[in-house]
């Protein structure tokens, strides 16, 4: 981890810079992300609320941040999400992966999978963690790759943004 970067589970008092982090990053990167910066906007940053809270973090359900010690600043995040179907709680999925650019190459997407990985290995009958990644975004993959993860399919035409097809892989690592 970069001494410069520090990492922590997210709380409600983030709510609004966690917020405008994520629009940053909708709006920069919209083919990194299922939600488009519109949908995010309309529903607001309340859709959040559940996450922030951190009454299901133990369970497998959070967010982590990654901010710059020099400032303060929030300029990395990540979650894990649980899934709740009856026959698929040993999954869960890294989702809203976001470095800002003023923070990439200096380890702060790294430092903030490393915590994922570390917490997700705490939680009780979690198996193996699963992620979406743009199949363009070599960069991504190859961070993904390093901490584990493989790719175990392509799902083509995955999203369609401003008339333009975008192919998803599909990763997967074993905890």
């Amino acid at each position: 981890m970069h001494e410069n970067i520090s990492i922590r589970q997210l709380e409600p008092a983030d709510r609004d810079a966690f917020f405008a982090l994520r629009l940053r990053g909708l709006k920069t990167h919209p083919a990194a992300f299922g939600q488009s910066y519109e949908d995010a906007v309309e529903r607001g940053p309340s859709q959040h609320d559940a996450m922030l809270d951190g009454t299901h973090a133990a369970s497998g359900n959070f967010l982590l941040g990654a901010f710059s010690s020099i400032d303060g600043a929030l300029v990395g995040t990540v979650g894990l999400l649980r899934e709740t179907r009856y026959k698929e709680p040993h999954k869960g999925h890294v989702i809203g992966m976001y470095v800002a650019a003023e923070a990439a190459g200096r380890g702060a997407g790294r430092a903030l999978l490393t915590e994922l990985l570390a917490r997700a290995a705490q939680i009780d009958g979690l198996r193996q963690l699963g992620l979406r990644v743009t199949s363009t975004n070599g960069s991504a993959r190859a961070l993904y790759e390093s901490l584990g993860f493989r790719v175990y399919g392509t799902e083509p035409d995955a999203q369609c943004i401003d008339g333009v097809f975008h192919d998803t892989d599909l990763m997967v690592r074993f905890i």
